[in-house]
């Protein structure tokens, strides 16, 4: 009997504490890491990904922190929990990080060549030599990549292609975009759809980041459905990123 009694306070003991934890206070800021690109996670906070944020999570309580930084120390501040996620990550792309259900939008993913060059598509540019941003790992999603550069920075990659140092540039449409837009001669060159990337917030592997994470998808399906975020992508003339099909 006394047995009994025992294991029933140690399990109202256990479901007191549990219940103590489901209970824990929502944090009340986010930190998040982000590479700057222009009208989309600029560094004074304008841009439709900080906009998406705030309708996530500032309606709720939780403030922004923003941090711009180049996207492999974002990531890597995530990894070391000094953040509590970076910004612009594709699915599964780091396995120490976390990643919610929910992507906040889509990366359209664009070839830069000559436009005396032969539009690649996605079947065959694996056989053409590449260039993209170090860190973004376009090999692990585009399929038979054989070769391929990593570049510091985009200022050189007009030169890259004009001196047949590489044969197509890889990046988002916003950054071919930018790219292009500082040629002499844009009429030099073509640019080519050739993938669709859901982009993820990649949260640190921590209790408040896990929190966090499943708030962002609780919200984020809430404005989904509720058609909340189209307006955002409205303001900033990008396709919207979640109709149903």
């Amino acid at each position: 009997m006394s047995r009994r009694w025992f294991a029933g306070v140690v399990l109202a003991v256990l479901g007191t504490v549990a219940s103590a934890q489901e209970a824990a206070p929502m944090p009340s800021v986010i930190h998040l890491a982000s590479e700057v690109w222009e009208d989309y996670t600029a560094a004074d906070g304008h841009g439709l990904a900080w906009d998406v944020m705030r309708k996530v999570f500032e309606p709720v309580g939780v403030k922004l922190d923003i941090r711009s930084e180049p996207y492999t120390r974002s990531v890597g501040l995530a990894q070391r929990a000094e953040v509590d996620a970076c910004v612009g990550s594709y699915h599964e792309e780091f396995s120490d990080l976390l990643y919610p259900r929910w992507n906040f939008d889509i990366d359209h993913i664009y070839a830069l060549g000559l436009a005396s060059n032969p539009a690649p598509t996605l079947k065959t540019l694996g056989s053409y030599r590449l260039a993209w941003v170090r860190g973004y790992d376009y090999q692990n999603y585009l399929p038979n990549v054989q070769s391929f550069n990593e570049v510091i920075r985009r200022t050189g990659i007009l030169s890259m292609l004009t001196h047949n140092r590489a044969d197509y540039y890889i990046d988002a449409l916003t950054e071919i975009n930018y790219v292009v837009g500082r040629a002499r001669d844009p009429s030099q060159f073509r640019t080519t759809h050739v993938a669709e990337l859901p982009l993820y917030l990649c949260f640190a592997n921590t209790p408040k980041a896990r929190t966090l994470m499943a708030l962002f998808d609780k919200r984020m399906e809430q404005l989904v459905k509720s058609g909340e975020l189209k307006p955002i992508f409205e303001k900033w003339k990008q396709p919207y990123p979640f109709e149903q099909p």
